[in-house]
């Protein structure tokens, strides 16, 4: 039986990969399918993201261009609902907004760590041991682990400062945490909602706009040879649990 880990750290930029140091990086994308020029959407802002994301359409789709929640006019099923009844799903998180990323009984278990009251630093540690106590206590088929200290190091200290290098290589070591837990048969998927640069993002700059997407499991190796949006992770989720897409949705699976 497969499980999907979904790892998403906020605002990671693909440069940053190589340029935070960490050992786990390189050992990853050896071991790893992936692409560093992948595409999200725009406005590249991170609960329209996250929307388009969980929901494989663009925003001008799902009607979320903004940090604030909105309910769709044309209601899309997004990812959870699509596993709702067959898979269990959790959802680990410390930035509050995306508590509507999942419509009311799909979920199994959720956590949420305050980024703004613990602070994303240690925030980044609650939801990782929530995420390897939960998965294995409940033995959940499709998590959610949402990493936030990035975003707010590259606000605080501009994408690529020295601040926001420490994030990254601390958020890796929260991967690697993740992954070394997981059962054998789990395919972990860590990518970002969007880049960044300066102390902000949201443009169609390629500095916002681009983002890693790496499939790390059995048989996931090599550099994926096509465009790839953050519209086709569902897709891929999907067809790795033996599930439904929902009719609306644009992105093709990676597999």
């Amino acid at each position: 039986m497969t499980r999907v880990q979904l790892i998403l750290v906020d605002g990671l930029r693909p440069d940053a990969l190589a340029a935070c140091k960490n050992p786990f990086v390189p050992q990853l994308l050896e071991n790893s399918l992936y692409t560093l020029t992948a595409r999200t959407v725009m406005p590249s802002v991170t609960l329209p993201c996250h929307m388009s994301l969980f929901h494989s359409v663009d925003p001008m789709r799902h009607g979320i261009t903004t940090n604030t929640f909105t309910p769709q006019v044309r209601p899309i099923n997004g990812l959870c609902e699509q596993l709702k009844g067959t898979k269990k799903c959790g959802f680990f998180y410390n930035w509050e907004q995306l508590r509507d990323l999942a419509q009311p009984g799909s979920l199994s278990v959720s956590a949420f760590f305050s980024g703004t009251v613990f602070g994303y630093e240690q925030a980044n540690q609650l939801v990782t041991e929530a995420s390897i106590h939960e998965m294995a206590a409940h033995q959940l088929d499709f998590t959610f682990t949402y990493l936030g200290w990035t975003d707010d190091a590259g606000h605080a200290e501009g994408w690529l400062s020295e601040e926001y290098m420490r994030s990254v290589d601390e958020s890796f070591r929260c991967i690697e945490r993740l992954i070394q837990a997981a059962p054998e048969d789990c395919v972990n998927i860590i990518l970002a909602d969007h880049g960044g640069h300066g102390r902000m993002h949201g443009t169609p700059m390629e500095e916002d706009m681009r983002i890693p997407i790496i499939l790390h499991g059995p048989n996931l190796r090599g550099v994926i040879d096509r465009e790839v949006s953050i519209l086709d992770v569902a897709p891929t989720i999907t067809h790795l649990l033996g599930c439904e897409n929902a009719p609306e949705w644009e992105g093709k699976s990676l597999l």
